[in-house]
């Protein structure tokens, strides 16, 4: 086999703060620079994990997005260092983040997150970003994997990684039926 161009896939947004006008003002720029919304998750309680109440600090309201336009796999580094940026440009006074927004995307086969963090399982992607495998589908869903972060396991956001997968198999004209990928349309090995 010969290498090809890789298929372009969905952009996925998760955003979470405790101040609700930020999830509005972070939304506003994510369309601005990727185009319109073609999923929006209504606000739910990010309680899954208390990993980031000492920054910042309870009551955080969390919402999922995903947008029309597909991107190239590879552009995942260049907007993790965006969404970074727009973390950095509404720091509080004290310097702590007020709003964390983590991008990644969804392929037929992955659902993949972007890390500034190195760990086994992350590949790097350029300009000191990883990706990070996630959630991989097999037969008729998203299996977690043993380094799953505990909420991309809730029900509520696999179901959401589910319904942006049955949108883009729309997109890329594998919708229908026959949208699954398979695991005997993975490549072989040799």
């Amino acid at each position: 086999m010969r290498p090809r161009e890789a298929d372009k896939v969905k952009l996925f947004v998760s955003v979470f703060t405790n101040e609700p006008r930020l999830l509005t003002e972070v939304l506003k720029r994510l369309t601005e620079r990727f185009g319109p919304l073609d999923m929006l998750s209504e606000p739910f309680d990010f309680t899954d994990t208390d990993y980031y109440a000492k920054e910042f600090g309870t009551g955080l309201k969390r919402r999922i997005c995903s947008f029309e336009r597909l991107i190239e796999q590879d552009a995942i580094a260049p907007i993790k260092i965006f969404t970074n940026g727009i973390e950095d440009n509404l720091l509080a006074a004290n310097g702590r983040r007020t709003v964390n927004i983590d991008p990644g995307y969804v392929a037929l086969p992955r659902f993949v997150l972007a890390s500034c963090k190195e760990f086994s399982h992350r590949l790097y992607a350029g300009s000191g970003v990883y990706a990070d495998l996630t959630l991989r589908y097999v037969g008729h869903g998203f299996q977690t994997l043993p380094w799953t972060y505990p909420d991309y396991k809730d029900g509520r956001i696999l179901s959401l990684i589910t319904q942006m997968r049955e949108r883009y198999a729309l997109q890329i004209g594998r919708g229908g039926r026959k949208a699954l990928f398979k695991d005997e349309d993975a490549p072989k090995a040799g």
